[in-house]
């Protein structure tokens, strides 16, 4: 089905939102699918490039279309790239203008997640902590792994492991979390969520999943999810070789909430990148 999705891009002038713009405006993108027109590019009022064309901010020549501060009222969906504190306003924004939104934002607070619940209730919303298609397949296995091996003679040891760039500002990474919620979903019972280990720790428990977090140089984005067992181990690895693996993530969620593949949008409603995937539990 070739039609047009009308595309609103929040926080377009940082570097995933440039991404977003990119790809999104790509001649080549995606030809078999829908294809986007970028009616939006959204941005801090006092940002620099304020005016100046979304092209020309993301490298990619001109698109007609300015990065503003001003909200489109005809967008047929919004991907929202930005920072915790520009969320909610975003947010608001979708509901005053009854738009559905993808929020590829991490580091959100409590708060922000319940806020996000609320508004679900109103617009279809895809929310993950990772947009990456292969993050999600993995944590799919990883949950799988976990329930295969959670009774093993000996017990099996759960580790994970993430790399980021060193500009990062939360640790461990919403993604690590992730991973680490549907592992001791799977593994059942009291578990503890141990973050990192210092001085004379004792004996590792059988019920704990450890974390640690590394930040080094520009790495995007990497996991490791390590299942130790007595002789053996399965060491699950999945990175990023740059960024347009979220940026992809995000425009395939956003095609999904438009329903472009039979042609009906979906329903107000909470959804994660499981339901993008086709491999939602419900």
């Amino acid at each position: 089905m070739n039609s047009t999705i009308k595309l609103a891009v929040h926080g377009a002038a940082g570097r995933m939102g440039q991404r977003v713009v990119a790809l999104a405006a790509a001649e080549d993108h995606a030809p078999r699918q829908s294809r986007f027109q970028i009616v939006a590019a959204i941005d801090h009022p006092d940002h620099p490039k304020m005016g100046q064309d979304a092209g020309l901010v993301a490298g990619i020549g001109e698109l007609n279309t300015t990065l503003s501060a001003t909200w489109p009222s005809e967008a047929d969906v919004v991907i929202d790239f930005s920072l915790p504190e520009a969320l909610d306003g975003c947010v608001d924004a979708c509901l005053k203008h009854g738009i559905p939104l993808v929020v590829a934002t991490t580091g959100l607070s409590d708060a922000q997640k319940e806020k996000l619940a609320e508004a679900g209730k109103s617009l279809p919303i895809v929310w993950a902590p990772s947009m990456s298609l292969a993050v999600n397949l993995s944590m799919r296995i990883a949950a799988q792994i976990t329930t295969a091996l959670k009774d093993v003679a000996g017990g099996v040891d759960i580790e994970i492991l993430e790399r980021h760039h060193r500009f990062k500002a939360d640790a461990p990474s919403g993604t690590a979390l992730k991973f680490g919620e549907l592992i001791a979903s799977a593994m059942g019972g009291e578990v503890d969520h141990i973050h990192g280990r210092e001085g004379h720790t004792g004996q590792r428990t059988r019920n704990e999943i450890g974390y640690h977090a590394i930040r080094v140089g520009d790495n995007p984005g990497e996991h490791t999810i390590v299942f130790g067992m007595l002789g053996e181990r399965i060491e699950l690895n999945v990175a990023a070789s740059n960024r347009d693996c979220y940026a992809s993530g995000a425009l395939a969620a956003a095609r999904w909430l438009c329903g472009p593949s039979d042609g009906t949008a979906k329903p107000a409603g909470l959804y994660n990148m499981f339901d993008v995937l086709g491999m939602s539990d419900e």
